[in-house]
């Protein structure tokens, strides 16, 4: 069997997307910005797939800005509102627990001369909005806070700072990537300046994202020639893939409440079968995207379940990376203070529409034997007494 729990990395293109797709790569292969009839359709379905993203997002379609990806849209949202500021306020805010796209972008402009705070979370993985609100200034020009945390799932108060972002005047954008498709948002309702996700992480291709960018956002666009999207992001549309993602999420608001039910209980059973079954094993984060698992297995390397897991057609990924030849645990859980013998065991299981009752209990049935082997051979355990050892520094 192959099961596949690594989904807040990447999903499976849904067949309906495949199958709307397809005439694009074929037969409908027109210009969508031509004047003629041949390219025209094809701008039609393309502005069809403007209005089912809005939809989802409850945006107005002219809000819309097609991109490449989640990193792309950040990059636009943030650099290209900082642009349009013309360097007039050089303090900026975001948190501990970013993803790269856009902690990255912060660390670069950080040496370009803007102050940047990052704000911290506590061990459940929460934010400190108050010291967010606190840390806001008459110089701070931006806001970035994610919506939901890629690896541990923890789901931020987004609505709340979205009002303090507007009624201080300082302009939020959030990086929505892991929440579109998984929870209801409605833009109409939340004050959010800037919004980016990424198709793929919603049962849509890789290499196609969009931009929210709310009416009246003062944003440079970062690539300039043609007039596309309103002249915010030059370059020709990349049709097929948008068709596929204004699919994707159609599928994603038709089925969301059925969808985070089903996948829920799954991820619970997958959550209290580990605790259960495997000792030492910790939860990492509270208040979580209903699809998403972080475990930490005290003792032994994350990499090493991977591997076993990997063996047995089960495909997870790990908190932890392998940065400058040596083994670093995710900046994630440091932030959250998970202690260095449970960081480099830890495992993110994340599931989907397609995610089944027997993947899971097959993943039940091989994960407890491999954490038992390794735990035998963990040099954090002692052989005879089979606990754990202490560590001195």
């Amino acid at each position: 069997m192959n099961v596949y729990l690594d989904n807040n990395a990447t999903t499976r293109v849904a067949p309906e997307v495949v199958e709307a797709m397809l005439p694009l790569l074929a037969d409908l292969y027109g210009n969508p910005s031509s004047m003629h009839s041949f390219g025209g359709q094809v701008g039609t379905q393309v502005q069809r797939a403007r209005d089912q993203l809005a939809a989802l997002i409850g945006a107005d379609p002219v809000e819309v800005v097609f991109t490449s990806g989640g990193s792309e849209s950040d990059n636009m949202a943030i650099r290209g509102t900082l642009m349009s500021m013309d360097g007039r306020k050089r303090h900026i805010i975001t948190t501990r627990v970013e993803h790269p796209a856009v902690r990255g972008v912060f660390q670069h402009l950080g040496k370009t001369g803007y102050r940047v705070t990052e704000i911290p979370v506590d061990s459940d993985g929460a934010l400190d909005v108050d010291m967010l609100e606190n840390a806001i200034s008459s110089d701070t020009a931006l806001v970035s806070v994610m919506w939901a945390n890629n690896e541990t799932g923890v789901i931020f108060p987004i609505e709340r700072i979205a009002r303090i972002c507007k009624e201080r005047g300082v302009v939020f954008h959030t990086d929505a990537v892991q929440a579109v498709g998984k929870l209801p948002i409605d833009l109409s309702r939340t004050p959010i300046d800037l919004l980016s996700l990424s198709g793929h992480k919603l049962h849509a291709p890789k290499g196609i994202g969009a931009l929210f960018v709310r009416k009246g956002a003062k944003m440079v666009p970062l690539i300039i020639g043609g007039h596309q999207e309103g002249g915010r992001r030059a370059g020709t549309e990349n049709a097929a893939s948008i068709v596929g993602l204004g699919v994707a999420a159609e599928l994603a608001a038709s089925q969301i409440q059925t969808e985070n039910r089903e996948v829920r209980r799954l991820r619970d059973r997958l959550q209290q079968g580990i605790l259960k079954s495997c000792k030492d094993a910790v939860l990492n984060g509270k208040h979580r995207l209903p699809n998403t698992l972080n475990v930490s297995f005290k003792y032994i390397e994350g990499e090493s379940i991977l591997l076993m897991l990997d063996e047995v057609g089960i495909s997870a990924s790990s908190g932890s990376a392998c940065a400058s030849g040596a083994l670093e645990p995710s900046h994630v859980l440091r932030a959250m203070g998970v202690p260095f013998t449970a960081a480099h065991g830890s495992i993110r299981f994340s599931l989907s529409r397609y995610t089944t009752q027997a993947e899971i209990d097959y993943v039940l049935e091989k994960l407890p034997p491999i954490v038992d082997r390794l735990r035998e051979i963990s040099p954090f355990i002692d052989d005879e007494s089979g606990k754990p050892v202490e560590l001195t520094l």
